[in-house]
């Protein structure tokens, strides 16, 4: 999956205010799945999201889609630590608390809050994507964590 020059330009621009956020930058200190940050494992995201829906042409809102992506995953903190508490049960929880970060730093819309908070799906299974956006960053969520999981254990790189 290759984003064109244009594409990666645009892409970049849609997400400049995001990226150059302090907050946004600590997610680099957090490991997401294998050596992948929680940072570059939204990045992916984000790659993912935006080509799925410029190659299968499937018209969904680009800032929407570009920001839930983004941001599906701003909850800031290790959850490879176990202390008996919410942590325990990050699949579950990890998406209110991105949400709710991503309220607190930046001025969200209700569709892009709800595209964090439906990303896990079918984990948390009454949180059925609503939306066009909110399928693909799913979806793609689900592609890149497997591909992080499998094959990123031990180097770090990105996958696009």
């Amino acid at each position: 999956m290759k984003l064109t020059k244009r594409e990666n330009h645009k892409l970049k621009r849609m997400l400049k205010t995001y990226l150059e956020n302090p907050k946004v930058q600590e997610m680099r200190e957090y490991i997401q799945h294998g050596a992948v940050s929680t940072y570059d494992h939204s990045l992916n995201v984000t790659k993912v999201s935006f080509w799925l829906n410029r190659r299968l042409k499937l018209h969904a809102k680009e800032k929407t889609l570009v920001t839930g992506a983004i941001l599906h995953d701003f909850y800031l903190y290790d959850w490879h630590n176990k202390d008996g508490g919410a942590h325990d049960w990050h699949g579950y929880h990890h998406a209110d608390t991105a949400r709710h970060n991503a309220k607190k730093y930046f001025n969200i819309t209700k569709h892009e809050e709800e595209i964090i908070k439906r990303h896990m799906w079918p984990l948390n299974i009454t949180r059925v994507p609503n939306s066009r956006e909110s399928l693909i960053v799913c979806m793609a969520d689900k592609y890149v964590s497997l591909h992080e999981t499998l094959f990123q254990r031990k180097v770090k790189k990105k996958i696009i």
